[in-house]
């Protein structure tokens, strides 16, 4: 017994079938890698770096910078998220080992705590971002990891493990920023442009010589 052909507008109907569900079929793994993890269209290859979530605060690519020309300095640089909706602060931070304390900065350059607002983030280093700075890398050491407490106003404190690492390559602009030198006292303009203290320079009139015949007054007319 023979089957019944399908007609010329069935065939097409199937063989558009069959490709949307050949299509389907190879577009979803990629779907599924581009949504996986949080911000995951915004990765992109990097060293591995620690991230963590504590209640409304979450933490992602935490790093401990040091300066590549040996400044002496050191900068903690990570993305701190707040999926509060009341905004906060974040008070300190204390990195385990360093010898000096770490110094919160904001965008403007005013030092103290630096507000996340509700449903926003902040990156710590970086140019117009707010800065947690150590003046000395004393007891920092390059490949450590080493523990790092970030204190919240409302979420109390959220621990993380963060790499050590210099401020070149992928962190080139987020690390420690070098003082600028003052300048030294040869280089300071003297308070005089003469040798001796309050003499007039080379080549001014004399107060002899002024037009009314008296040192500091004008002729009236």
């Amino acid at each position: 017994m023979s089957l019944p052909l399908p007609s010329a507008g069935g065939t097409r109907a199937l063989r558009r079938a069959t490709l949307a569900a050949v299509l389907v079929a190879s577009v979803a793994p990629f779907a599924a890698a581009c949504g996986a993890g949080s911000s995951a269209q915004t990765q992109e290859v990097k060293p591995d770096s620690v991230a963590t979530t504590v209640g409304d605060i979450e933490i992602q690519n935490a790093y401990i910078l040091t300066e590549p020309q040996g400044s002496g300095a050191a900068a903690v640089s990570a993305r701190v998220f707040n999926n509060s909706t009341q905004a906060q602060q974040l008070t300190s931070i204390t990195v385990e080992g360093a010898a000096q304390p770490v110094k919160l900065s904001g965008p403007n350059g005013s030092t103290g705590p630096v507000t996340i607002p509700a449903g926003g983030s902040i990156t710590l280093g970086g140019k117009g971002n707010p800065s947690a700075m150590l003046a000395s890398d004393t007891g920092v050491v390059d490949g450590n990891f080493q523990t790092t407490v970030f204190s919240f106003s409302r979420s109390g404190q959220v621990t993380v493990t963060p790499g050590v690492v210099p401020a070149d390559h992928y962190f080139s602009g987020y690390g420690p920023t070098a003082p600028a030198s003052a300048p030294s006292a040869s280089s300071r303009p003297s308070a005089h442009p003469s040798g001796s203290a309050g003499a007039p320079a080379s080549g001014a009139p004399s107060a002899s010589t002024s037009p009314s015949g008296k040192a500091g007054t004008s002729a009236k007319p």
